[in-house]
């Protein structure tokens, strides 16, 4: 075993002559290979069985592939480790195949009247044009053409003919784009940083516009709330590097830390009576009031009491939410419990324990799905998704830690992405994308499965959402009218979709070009305190 067995492409460039002689040796005992030039290799830890096999030039197989029958590669042509090629197949130059994809050029027939160990051999064979990527895990079946220049995603299942230039991704696998159509991947970072130059320049304005002369509401004549107050911290921060114009630093400290019950430590709604509870309305104040106070450099002048249960208790409270019905109400309460100790670890006590609410996490979540909770006829998946955004945002993306089974989150969350209910004919209010987008990006940071996939349905509603600024107003909740004003812009709009648009230009590698990066409660990485991951929970 050498290194060039599993990163062959290093042969050509960096074998001695010793190991060129051995190669060449190597490939003289090999029944029925044809190669053409010396810079072509032939793990010997490949296994070759039967095959009539030709070999391009500065072509290589590597460590584990397996191949039988007619197979034959082109120049510059590549399989990698523990790729399956049983011909007929026939790849043209500047192919690569990647690791564990099957390229099966037969198939048994299925008349019904005989057993299937019984049914003859059928055999139509694969073709693969020029300068084609298969990626990872994909399967390529009998009678299959592949056109040129094409790009079939990691693990999609291609069962019909490709167009020359597509980019195929799925089971079964659909073409998403042609790989000569640019336009929307051509000028982007210009596009964001446009984008973030105008928003900049009105950021001010739109304060202005939801300033009562005391305070902010989230739309001109709306009713004044907490959240309001802590939109336009996070805006000014994220637009203006600064708080906002309209009320000193001192002051909105001031005001914030004065809202907090010292006795549970939530923070109620302006004019809301009785002591606030952990499942209220306002308990999400806990989230936005505790980033505001952050951002201004401050803090909470209190521990969050009401999240120190004892485990027993927490136990029960997490076995009593409505995951079967609500998810996104019971990943809400999970979101603010652990924002709570989050608080508490690191402004008041590091020893905190939250040992049993992870332990918890991990023991509950779905095999199957990667989320808490499941689909529902009249939902969807939507209630689970975004359930699960708010509960790993509170929980494993807050703390530093990995999250459990990405790959599976990443299925079903792109199964949810694909319900027009929610998503087509210009639907998708800011929760709705943001609990898409936002588990994509944290899985992501763990795996490339079905990158190119994700990646596309980023730069889709990334295209949809930067045309609907509002001058001098900003961005709406909601694209299209919902209930109530959610279609007009505001305060809690905007401070969503910036984040949104920073998770969206991220996931296609250009958030730098917005000159922006979320601090507050859509911050993409732990606070330093707590960075660190497991060792800082444990």
């Amino acid at each position: 075993m050498s290194e060039f067995d599993f990163c062959p492409w290093l042969f050509a460039d960096n074998a001695t002559q010793d190991e060129r002689e051995a190669q060449l040796a190597f490939q003289r005992g090999l029944a029925g290979l044809r190669t053409a030039g010396d810079r072509a290799f032939v793990s010997p830890l490949a296994a070759i069985h039967q095959a009539d096999l030709t070999v391009g030039a500065d072509s290589y197989l590597a460590g584990h592939v397996y191949l039988t029958g007619e197979v034959e590669l082109g120049d510059n042509t590549s399989l990698n480790p523990y790729a399956v090629v049983r011909g007929p197949v026939r790849l043209g130059s500047g192919v690569r195949v990647g690791a564990h994809a099957s390229l099966v050029g037969f198939n048994h027939s299925t008349e019904p009247g005989t057993p299937i160990h019984q049914q003859p051999i059928v055999a139509k064979g694969i073709v693969v044009g020029d300068d084609v990527w298969i990626g990872s895990n994909a399967i390529v079946l009998d009678g299959v053409t592949i056109g040129a220049h094409s790009i079939i995603g990691a693990g999609a299942v291609v069962t019909k003919d490709v167009p020359a230039w597509s980019v195929m991704v799925g089971n079964p696998a659909r073409r998403i784009r042609d790989r000569r159509d640019q336009s929307r991947a051509d000028g982007l970072p210009a596009k964001l940083a446009g984008f973030a130059a105008q928003a900049r320049d009105q950021a001010e304005r739109l304060l202005d516009r939801c300033w009562t002369g005391e305070t902010f509401t989230d739309q001109p004549s709306a009713a004044p709330t907490v959240r309001a107050v802590c939109d336009a911290v996070e805006i000014a921060d994220l637009l203006l590097d600064a708080p906002p114009p309209q009320l000193g630093r001192d002051e909105l400290v001031r005001r914030l830390a004065a809202l907090q019950d010292p006795a549970t430590g939530l923070i109620p709604e302006l004019g809301e009576a009785g002591r606030p509870r952990l499942d209220s309305g306002s308990a999400y104040h806990v989230l936005s009031v505790g980033y505001a106070l952050d951002l201004l450099g401050a803090r909470l002048p209190h521990p969050v009491a009401a999240v120190r249960l004892d485990p027993a208790r927490l136990v029960a409270e997490l076995d009593g939410l409505p995951w079967a019905r609500q998810a996104w109400s019971a990943g809400d309460w999970v979101d603010i419990l652990a924002t709570g100790l989050h608080w508490n670890r690191r402004l008041f006590d590091p020893d905190e324990p939250v040992e049993t609410l992870f332990g918890w996490l991990l023991t509950r979540q779905d095999a199957f799905s990667g989320l808490w909770g499941g689909p529902s006829a009249a939902q969807g998946w939507r209630q689970p998704v975004n359930g699960y955004y708010r509960l790993t945002r509170g929980t494993f993306a807050q703390f530093g830690l990995p999250v459990p089974r990405p790959e599976q989150t990443i299925d079903t969350v792109l199964a949810h992405a694909r319900d027009d209910r929610f998503f087509g004919d210009g639907r998708g209010t800011a929760c709705d994308v943001l609990d898409v987008i936002h588990p994509l990006w944290l899985c992501g940071r763990q795996t490339r499965h079905r990158r190119a996939e994700v990646q596309a349905w980023a730069r889709d509603r990334l295209a949809a959402t930067l045309p609907r600024w509002h001058s001098d107003a900003g961005f709406a909740f909601s694209p299209v009218p919902t209930t109530g004003t959610e279609h007009l812009p505001g305060l809690q709009g905007t401070e969503m979709w910036l984040a949104i648009i920073w998770l969206l230009a991220d996931m296609l590698g250009e958030s730098g070009a917005l000159g922006y990066r979320p601090r507050g409660v859509h911050r993409p990485e732990p606070v330093p305190d707590l960075e660190g991951g497991v060792g800082a929970v444990a």
